[in-house]
């Protein structure tokens, strides 16, 4: 029973950092079809959210790994 919540955990820590990652990717390709001339900007502010929820994804799952042990 722990074994299947902690799974359940995990699917839930990776999947949502992944949905981020979509959200942005759409949000830049539709900002840049605007507005090109910004992309600077705009790879600036990706990178960076991609880096955040990266991040959260790998906190989740070595708290999750850390949890199994």
């Amino acid at each position: 029973m722990r074994n299947t919540i902690l799974i359940f955990i995990m699917l839930i820590s990776t999947l949502g950092p992944a949905i981020v990652i979509a959200f942005v990717g759409h949000a830049s390709v539709k900002g840049l079809s605007r507005n090109p001339a910004a992309a600077p900007k705009i790879l600036v502010a990706m990178i960076l959210a991609f880096v955040f929820a990266e991040a959260i994804a790998i906190i989740s799952l070595l708290t999750v790994f850390n949890l199994l042990s």
